[in-house]
């Protein structure tokens, strides 16, 4: 699957009843998303790191990822600094990873071409 192709799939909460995600299927996700920004720590998140020209770039960034997690109710830990935005996510309800850690993950990965083309 494309990244694009999984930046246009549906998010779809999970209930407390679902498994996080496991072995293989992490892997079929995680081929899915930008490999050089993310990679899934003990199976249990996702750490994203993106990289700006300057701050306001980064900032710009963080608040359009920001908008997207207020749209899909589905809120990333964020952290900026100058040049620098570093995302950490999972869905809590499981403790784990779900598919729609990767759905936004491909969906921040869109977001960045914004940024990363400009260089």
């Amino acid at each position: 699957m494309a990244e694009s192709e999984l930046a246009e799939r549906e998010c779809v909460a999970c209930t407390s009843d679902d498994d996080p995600l496991t072995g293989n299927e992490i892997d079929v996700f995680h081929d899915d998303i930008d490999r050089s920004v993310w990679e899934v720590v003990d199976e249990h998140h996702l750490k994203g790191t993106y990289a700006f020209e300057d701050f306001r770039d980064a900032l710009e960034f963080t608040y359009e990822v920001g908008e997207l997690a207020e749209e899909e109710f589905h809120h990333p830990d964020l952290h900026l600094s100058w040049g620098e935005v570093v995302v950490e996510m999972w869905t809590h309800k499981i403790d784990g990873l779900f598919e729609t850690d990767f759905i936004m993950a491909a969906r921040m990965d869109r977001i960045y071409e914004e940024y990363s083309s400009d260089e």
